[in-house]
């Protein structure tokens, strides 16, 4: 049972979860339990404290170390996307950032695979998916790009940066039918995309447009 830190009280209570449901699905969200996990995820143990009160609001918050948490509807666009065609079974994630994404993730599918270039963010996350007792993510500290080889192929691919440019390892990572969500593009002006991978290859298309931190190689 979700204890009352999960629950949150005041400007992180339920019924401020509510209106942000109730916003995502104005926004176009239909999933139901893309939308029931966000709902009953607490975003605001995934932020500084400070920020607590603004945890429901739909808008990116700043983690440190240069990163966000991204925006509940962006969250909830990219997961419908990997869940439209079928739940997958093996998801992996680029950008661990603060958990949120793969706790959301952890919650629908059976297995997460989460990948964080920085040491500090990988310490918090894991502390938090202990803390909510989501125990089918594993979480590595490593440079994204490269994906996580010895785990795939997967099912579903998302990232959470932006590449200039598609990176070859998460293409080859997926398995036939896979899909993969990634914004792509330079810092302001980026698309973020489907992309399916088929018998002859790999089709794509253009969901919306989209602003993240740009995607990083090596560690820190």
């Amino acid at each position: 049972m979700m204890n009352q830190q999960h629950r949150g009280i005041g400007m992180t209570s339920q019924r401020t979860r509510d209106r942000l449901i109730q916003r995502l699905q104005e926004g176009g969200i239909s999933n139901r339990a893309v939308l029931e996990v966000i709902r009953n995820t607490p975003r605001h143990l995934f932020v500084d404290e400070a920020l607590a009160s603004r945890a429901y609001d739909d808008t990116a918050l700043p983690i440190g170390h240069g990163q966000t948490i991204s925006q509940p509807f962006v969250v909830a666009l990219m997961t419908q996307a990997l869940l439209r065609d079928g739940v997958p079974q093996r998801v992996l994630e680029i950008g661990t950032g603060s958990g949120y994404q793969a706790a959301v993730l952890a919650q629908l599918v059976k297995e997460v695979y989460t990948v964080e270039r920085i040491e500090a963010l990988i310490i918090s996350a894991r502390r938090r998916f202990m803390d909510l007792r989501l125990r089918n993510i594993r979480i590595k500290h490593s440079d994204g790009t490269a994906g996580w080889p010895e785990y795939a192929p997967y099912d579903a691919i998302i990232a959470t940066a932006a590449p200039e440019g598609v990176p070859m390892p998460l293409l080859q990572q997926l398995a036939p039918g896979g899909r993969l969500v990634i914004p792509v593009g330079g810092s302001g002006a980026q698309s973020l995309l489907l992309i399916t991978r088929t018998a002859e290859g790999y089709t794509d298309e253009v969901m919306d447009q989209v602003s993240f931190v740009p995607m990083r190689t090596g560690m820190q």
